[in-house]
């Protein structure tokens, strides 16, 4: 399910990606074709406003007041003379300041009388050299003289209307010089700057660039570098890359000042709508994507998972597991079949468990008919060895087995109670214990219980058949001292019982297929000692309780009897030792 919905998103990305490029290619050659206009545009400005300075000095050089000027001003008083001057000032001012974005500056230079007159305070008087220097006949970007370093100058156009020379000086010309400060371009580049998202300024290789007053200086000087190794064409248009973001760079040559007109426009923030768009579809079918996606899981988990449980237990039950119980957090139709099932295994478990108990009962029947009978060899041995001693005159001996084999048996007779405390388990094995020694000298024994457990209750008769298996198994087998070991620990909830022997043991497979063998059913090659101690254990004690076969620390075999403290009986044992 998840496959067809991702099959069906890719057609629709696929389409959508195809749209959004087109859209994106038609909107960048739309902008790269208005960025042109409107660049063009400003250079056409610019070169308008040089025109019309160019177009003044011509004119204002055959004015009646300039000639008069540059005359001989023989018949002239001082007031005319002043007056002239007057005149010229109010033209060349009301020139200048006709508009506020570009004021202009000029100045009139008489050769024959060595005077100038200007628009301007800064006016250094009348310098021939400086003439000569500067009548080229073109916009200069400086009047020659040396400038601070770093500061901005202004551009300069000088004209004559010499007729000896062409652009040259007779010693009685008339020069007017026409300038302007890079402010004037920077008003404009400000004026352009406003309306759109560039960012414009005037270059010429060699000189510092003119840049508008908000300009991002830094994207600047990273664009005045690239030009500086890319020499712009009288007009050119490119995309560059600088520090990973794209720019719409733009170049126009003014016709005059023979500068280049630069604009940068950042394509990736003028695209970034589209982008946007974009990313914004790209995110709402991710997000779709997600929800197609969680619904599919939810029909798996909420249909596909539970089929699947139902299967797995089934197949469990099958197998003969019939503790398998199947529950659901949700209730629902799946609820509702889960708990019929549970229903089901649990009668199947409890008829199961009915025949399994009434079998165990049948072994208990048989067990305590076997203890309630005297083992005629073991009595025979008993009776045997007491004869013996007593033609020996050996009356300790006699004393010693009649009191220890009548304990004995007295114990293991009585039925009434199903019960017993470790205590009393510990006296029976101190007799048995001893008879054997009285008959195998070999056979050493040591009890380490701590009083703390002595009043616990376990099953009756629990622990003598596995010391007695110690001893025919373990002691009787073996030529060495034969050593048998009981001790016990508490752990929290939990008591163990610990049967260590020093005879041959088992190897690691041999133990490992024991310990199995009490995990499953009794077997008819099995004997039902060990196993239906096993099995009293837990039906006491709860799944938790068990015994352990492992190797024992003295090299021989050692059987861990290990049972769960009942929460009744827990507190009060707690509670005993703080009283003693």
């Amino acid at each position: 399910m998840n496959s067809l919905i991702i099959i069906l998103f890719i057609p629709i990305i696929i389409l959508y990606s195809y749209s959004n490029d087109v859209t994106f290619d038609v909107v960048s050659e739309e902008l790269q074709v208005s960025n042109t206009r409107q660049l063009n545009f400003l250079a056409g400005q610019i070169d308008s406003r040089i025109s019309q300075m160019m177009d003044f000095s011509v004119i204002f050089s055959k004015d009646p007041n300039v000639r008069k000027f540059n005359g001989l001003n023989i018949w002239e008083d001082r007031y005319g003379r002043m007056q002239t001057r007057y005149v010229l000032q109010e033209k060349m001012m009301l020139q200048a300041g006709f508009e506020d974005m570009w004021p202009a500056r000029y100045a009139v230079y008489s050769q024959q009388n060595k005077d100038v007159i200007a628009n301007y305070d800064d006016i250094n008087g009348f310098d021939n050299e400086y003439l000569k220097r500067n009548l080229t006949g073109q916009w200069n970007y400086g009047d020659g003289r040396p400038a601070a370093p770093g500061a901005m100058q202004a551009f300069y156009w000088f004209y004559t209307d010499s007729l000896n020379q062409s652009g040259g000086l007779t010693g009685s010309s008339l020069v007017i010089e026409a300038s302007f400060s890079y402010e004037n371009i920077q008003n404009m580049l400000d004026s352009y700057k406003a309306g759109g998202k560039g960012n414009p300024f005037l270059y010429h290789k060699g000189e510092l660039p003119i840049l508008s007053r908000t300009a991002d200086k830094e994207l600047s000087n990273d664009l005045i570098q690239y030009l500086d190794q890319h020499s712009p064409e009288s007009r050119t248009q490119q995309v560059v890359k600088l520090d990973g973001e794209s720019y719409l760079v733009s170049s126009v040559k003014s016709e005059y000042l023979d500068w280049h007109l630069i604009d940068v426009v950042p394509l990736d923030q003028i695209l970034d709508p589209i982008s946007f768009s974009r990313n914004l579809f790209y995110l709402s079918m991710f997000l779709l994507l997600l929800v197609g996606i969680s619904a599919s899981v939810l029909l798996y988990r909420n249909v596909q998972r539970p089929i699947k449980k139902l299967i797995n237990g089934l197949r469990r039950v099958q197998h003969g597991d019939y503790s398998v119980r199947l529950y659901a957090k949700d209730n629902n139709e799946f609820s509702f079949l889960f708990h019929r099932f549970n229903d089901m295994s649990r009668q199947i478990q409890d008829l199961i468990e009915n025949v399994f108990n009434e079998k165990i009962r049948a072994r208990e029947a048989t067990l305590k008919q076997l203890q309630a009978q005297i083992n005629p060899h073991f009595l025979y041995n008993c009776l045997g060895y007491i004869i013996n001693m007593a033609q020996m005159k050996e009356e300790e001996a006699v004393v010693s087995m009649a009191y220890n084999l009548s304990a004995y048996y007295r114990y293991t007779t009585r039925m009434e109670k199903e019960t017993a405390t470790v205590e009393e388990e510990l006296k029976l094995l101190v007799n048995y214990l001893d008879i054997q020694k009285l008959r195998n000298a070999r056979i050493e024994y040591q009890i380490d219980i701590s009083r703390e457990m002595m009043g616990y209750s376990i099953p009756r008769l629990m622990l003598q058949p596995i010391v007695e298996n110690s001893v025919i198994h373990g002691v009787g087998k073996s030529y060495s001292s034969g050593e048998i070991r009981i001790s016990g620990e508490i752990d929290g909830n939990m008591c163990r019982i610990y049967i260590d022997d020093d005879g041959p043991g088992l190897t690691p497979e041999l133990e490992a297929a024991l310990n199995l063998k009490m995990q499953g059913p009794l077997q008819e090659e099995m004997g039902c000692g060990l196993w239906n101690t096993n099995q009293r254990i837990i039906h006491q004690f709860g799944s938790n309780s068990a015994l352990l076969f492992k190797q024992s620390p003295l090299g021989g075999f050692r059987t861990e009897v290990v049972w769960e403290i009942p929460p009744e009986e827990l507190p009060a044992k707690l509670l005993k030792p703080q009283g003693e």
